[in-house]
């Protein structure tokens, strides 16, 4: 379950007009936090992210499923479920969360390390064309900060 902060911060960003994926950024920066602290762990990286990314949604962030063809179906239907839940503001489950984290305790913190969120970052950005990653970059640098140029 997102702490009461991590759910202020994504508000902040709504607010301040900041996409989806930004807000969803608060709740996959929580999850790594969690993660190096050893309170829970992850597999992999990108099951590190997946976590945050799936509690963005049932916290109500408007960040729709991936598009058929994205993802497995099996990844898609649980983003759809997530979505929906938080979309109807369904309260998340005490049992369950308690269950969960149980078993993600077990798993190691290497996931968050520094390292293995190195590797996932180079690998999505490979699956990425060349002129998708150019427009973000180009993206990126005309939404900069003023003083940071």
């Amino acid at each position: 379950m997102p702490d009461k902060q991590t759910i202020e911060k994504a508000k902040r960003d709504k607010t301040a007009g900041k996409s989806a994926s930004t807000q969803a950024g608060e709740f996959v920066k929580a999850e790594m936090d969690k993660i190096r602290s050893g309170k829970t762990g992850a597999r992999s990286a990108k099951q590190a992210i997946a976590i945050g990314l799936s509690e963005a949604r049932r916290s109500g962030v408007d960040l729709k499923p991936p598009v058929k063809g994205k993802t497995s179906e099996k990844t898609r239907k649980s983003a759809k479920s997530a979505y929906e839940k938080g979309q109807r503001q369904e309260p998340i489950s005490a049992t369950r969360s308690a269950a969960s984290q149980k078993a993600m305790k077990k798993e190691g913190t290497a996931a968050a390390s520094t390292k293995a969120l190195s590797r996932q970052a180079g690998a999505a950005a490979q699956r990425r064309s060349a002129a998708d990653r150019s427009a973000s970059a180009k993206k990126a640098a005309r939404t900069r900060a003023q003083r940071g140029r």
